[in-house]
């Protein structure tokens, strides 16, 4: 039987950026029908690659082959329209447009006429949709759907046209389980067809069950190539962060055990009965100085809603929060940063970062009013925080002035992380803080966590990531439907009982009440 053919040679590709080198001489093959796992920790050059293969960038030097052809792609429609098609982690759609305007987006069906064919462009989206699993109204803007399920549009307009390459940049992020196995199904039905995969994740689960070879990038570089299975976990990672393995299981594997030093002393934060229609139902959490709170559920359970509730973010019908004893103004996000609270958002593209200002302008930002007087900045102040911070959290960049949407993803988390740290808070609530990251700037999040926590401070944690929340958590409080069904402490926190909570039983396996509900 002969070999799949050749789609795709990558020869000696190398791209260079103000100050960094972010590829240097890659070489990556891919054949027809492979699912390849394109991984690294953030800033190893994944992202680069990608866009250097989809025309968002040229090479400085290298070779692009697809289909025996050197190719040199100017835009990235170029790229679209001679069949490499990209799904990125941040859904890349019109929200404003329709369900269907945004599959057929750039190859609208028309008539005779040579105007739209709504009915013909809605009868084929929905069946394009629904071979995903996504049954929704199509004529609906996409932005009325959560965002798994836009993700699912961005799927079905990928694999819709006639494509050879698919690249899913962290395609699950945003992915509740069932979502998860109907893209893990496309992916087979790809591979069967013939068509290529780039799989960039750092859930290595995801890539044992869906990959079929490996390359790994670390500071530019290609360090390996081969099949997965002829890596272990534990030596895949282990590549990646350039690491032998002894330190690799005692710094990135290990249990996640610090020492948060919670005491019994009064909670620095107290949110008790927070409501909000139809999203939170008589929420209620406490945090003490020095503890880590987990809050666990599955995707659409109110803890992101919970975590604005609390920050201000998201007006509440009911309820109150204080911090060290004092009320809380309710929905007024400055009267919650002037109080202590700080939220690190779960989308720090658009609730985050600000990618068009520099590493320094991003972490000083909230903290400008205190920097100031008279209406006047005190630069040296500010370049005092800024290099501290830079130092602590040992963010990556070439310069302070390096535009921060520049940096990889871990590296930008670090600097919204940073800001708010800026602002000396009380309680610091984190919202997916490792969400996109991979498994070396994750485990550098999760020790500065317990660090900040060890320093006094209060925090709540949302992990869709149930080894990181019950690994990072002293109490973890559970969340079903908008309403608490459950808090773990102590030796209850283990991923048996907190999915057994979830799923609406008792630590103990006992079937519980589920919790009532605004109408």
């Amino acid at each position: 039987m002969a070999p799949p053919a050749e789609v795709l040679a990558v020869r000696g590709l190398s791209k260079t950026f103000p100050g960094v080198r972010a590829l240097d001489g890659v070489d990556l093959t891919l054949h027809a029908g492979e699912v390849h796992a394109l991984i690294g920790e953030n800033g190893a050059g994944k992202s680069t690659l990608i866009k250097l293969l989809t025309g968002v960038h040229r090479p400085d030097a290298g070779d692009i082959v697809f289909q025996g052809r050197t190719v040199s792609f100017g835009t990235p429609l170029e790229a679209q329209k001679a069949g490499i098609s990209t799904i990125y982690q941040e859904v890349n759609l019109i929200p404003l447009l329709s369900v269907a305007r945004n599959l057929f987006l750039g190859r609208e069906p028309r008539n005779r006429f040579g105007l739209l064919d709504f009915a013909r462009m809605h009868h084929e989206a929905e069946q394009a949709l629904g071979a995903h699993g996504v049954r929704v109204d199509v004529r609906r803007p996409l932005r009325s759907l959560g965002v798994g399920a836009q993700q699912m549009v961005a799927l079905a307009r990928a694999v819709a046209s006639e494509v050879r390459i698919v690249i899913m940049d962290e395609p699950t992020s945003s992915l509740e389980p069932r979502e998860v196995e109907t893209l893990f199904s496309v992916i087979r039905r790809l591979r069967d067809e013939g068509i290529a995969v780039i799989y960039v994740s750092h859930r290595l689960d995801e890539l044992y069950a869906v990959c079929d070879t490996v390359t790994v990038l670390r500071d530019g570089r290609r360090v390996h190539h081969g099949r997965l299975a002829e890596l272990d976990r534990l030596s895949l990672v282990s590549t990646m962060l350039g690491r032998e393995l002894g330190e690799v299981r005692k710094e990135g594997l290990t249990k996640f055990t610090g020492d948060h030093h919670a005491t019994d002393t009064e909670p620095v934060l107290e949110a008790r009965d927070l409501r909000v229609a139809h999203q939170l139902h008589g929420v209620s959490v406490s945090i003490r100085p020095g503890e880590v709170v987990g809050l666990g559920g599955l995707l659409g359970s109110g803890r992101t809603e919970t975590a604005k509730a609390i920050s201000g973010a998201l007006g509440t019908s009911s309820g109150r929060v204080t911090v060290a004893g004092v009320p809380l103004r309710a929905g007024s996000t400055p009267a919650a940063i002037r109080a202590g609270i700080s939220l690190l958002p779960e989308d720090r593209k658009s609730e985050g970062i600000v990618p068009g200002l520099s590493v320094r302008e991003n972490i000083s930002l909230a903290a400008l009013p205190r920097l100031s007087r008279f209406g006047l900045v005190s630069e040296a102040r500010v370049d005092s925080i800024v290099d501290t911070f830079i130092d602590r959290l040992r963010i990556k960049a070439s310069s302070p002035n390096q535009k921060v949407g520049e940096l990889s993803g871990g590296n930008q988390q670090k600097v919204l992380l940073a800001r708010w740290l800026a602002m000396n808070p009380k309680v610091l609530l984190l919202d997916e803080p490792t969400r996109g990251i991979d498994v070396g700037a994750k485990a550098e999040v999760q020790k500065l966590v317990d660090e900040l926590a060890a320093d006094g401070l209060g925090v709540l944690l949302i992990s869709s990531d149930l080894e990181e929340l019950i690994e990072g958590s002293d109490r973890v409080v559970v969340l079903k439907d908008g309403a608490v069904v459950g808090e773990l402490t102590g030796d209850e926190v283990t991923e048996d009982k907190l999915m057994r909570t979830i799923a609406g039983h008792s630590p103990d396996g006992d079937v519980v009440e589920e919790a009532a509900t605004d109408g």
